[in-house]
């Protein structure tokens, strides 16, 4: 009853080493007994059999471990099958119940190195099951309801290794992720889209920052799609701006050293003497200040009604060109060039904050295991973070751990 098998399964031996803290079970079905062939369900006897073992959750604090014999069926139709153990999936060398128990610990957070050496299984053995359970619960998504995608990369690595994110804006889910981050990836996620049942043209907006290469392949894949270019990406290409000047003038005047983030910050966001230093010079004639006032007309944009949007960012244009200070002359003509994808925020209402959320989190998981030894590793744990996905796995009780 606790393993949860019935007829013709049953338990014919067990073996316990206290010693060794090991249960064996050791399952087995009387002489004569038929089985489903695997393929059409057609009731066949058994004439074979196949020896395998499983990984079983631990007996208390002693492991656990299920041997049978596996019968193997003829079926008139379709020939020799080897029948499924129905307390394992196929060619797995865990229990289901084990496999769900991996599961959970990865949902929760754990890396795979630290599974491993919790339930005392290699941690090669831990990804296979992740790749799986991942996949498998992937091949069952539907993207026909998708309409608008938010896209954002990651780094992977160092030396320029990235993967981008694509991510189901009303569901808040990541869809898809592949490696790089350029055009190639937005003809990798329309392949993905359409395999999963979603209709390229059924696509009408796109939340990307402002990379050339995004841009080029929405526009040769996506021909139905609006691009906006959430509010993060634009503030931070003034942020910058802000930054280049500031570093410029700290040669000239002491005080701005240290004071970086006294420019960049929100004013609500300022800790005490942040805000006392941001008192005393956001009035001066310092250029950095200068910048600073022109940054925050930038960010007023986005609380006027959509009526009067394109007005302020022509006013705003004006002053950032006409201001003297070339970074924030060169940010405002980058604006100027993405106008429209600016513009379209007041329409669709996308950013990549929840993008940007998501990327906190791989990169924190990515630090708990200390990189990981692929591409394809880091797609299976982002999926996890962040997909969503219903893997149809068995309920698992409080674990019980063993130290070897």
């Amino acid at each position: 009853m606790a393993l949860g098998i019935s007829e013709p399964w049953q338990v014919v031996k067990i073996e316990f080493n206290a010693e060794s803290h090991r249960l064996d079970l050791y399952l087995d079905f009387p002489e004569g007994s038929n089985f489903p062939c695997p393929v059409c369900g057609k009731s066949c006897l058994a004439y074979d059999t196949d020896e395998r073992s499983w990984r079983h959750l631990n007996f208390f604090e002693h492991l656990t471990y299920l041997h049978a014999r596996l019968p193997r069926v003829k079926c008139d139709e379709h020939g020799v099958k080897t029948v499924g153990a129905p307390w394992a999936r196929p060619g797995a060398g865990f229990t289901l119940l084990f496999e769900a128990l991996i599961m959970t610990f990865a949902k929760n957070g754990m890396t795979p190195k630290a599974i491993s050496r919790l339930v005392g299984e290699h941690d090669t053995r831990i990804w296979r099951v992740l790749e799986h359970y991942v996949e498998a619960s992937r091949a069952k998504e539907d993207f026909s309801p998708v309409s608008m995608v938010g896209v954002d990369e990651t780094s992977r690595a160092k030396g320029h290794t990235y993967v981008t994110l694509f991510a189901d804006m009303e569901k808040h889910k990541v869809i898809f992720t592949t490696e790089g981050k350029d055009h190639t990836t937005i003809e990798n996620f329309r392949q993905d889209l359409e395999e999963h049942g979603g209709d390229a043209l059924k696509i009408t907006d796109f939340s990307i920052d402002m990379s050339k290469a995004f841009i080029k392949g929405i526009g040769e894949k996506f021909e139905n799609a609006a691009i906006t270019f959430d509010k993060f990406h634009v503030i931070k290409i003034i942020n910058d701006a802000v930054d280049k000047v500031r570093r410029a003038e700290q040669k000239l005047c002491p005080e701005l050293k240290r004071t970086r983030y006294v420019w960049l910050k929100n004013e609500e966001n300022h800790t005490d003497s942040q805000r006392e230093i941001y008192e005393e010079l956001k009035d001066s004639t310092l250029k950095t200040a200068r910048a600073c006032r022109i940054k925050d007309m930038l960010q007023k944009l986005y609380e006027r009604p959509a009526e009067d949007a394109p007005a302020h960012l022509k006013r705003w244009y004006f002053w950032a060109t006409h201001s003297r200070l070339t970074p924030i002359i060169k940010a405002a003509k980058t604006i100027k060039v993405h106008w429209d994808g600016v513009m379209r925020w007041f329409e669709s209402g996308l950013n990549n904050g929840f993008m940007e959320g998501i990327n906190s989190l791989v990169q924190a998981a990515k630090a708990r295991a200390r990189g990981y030894r692929s591409t394809k590793k880091m797609k299976v744990m982002i999926y996890l973070i962040a997909g969503k996905l219903n893997f149809d796995l068995p309920r698992v009780m409080p674990y019980a751990t063993h130290t070897k």
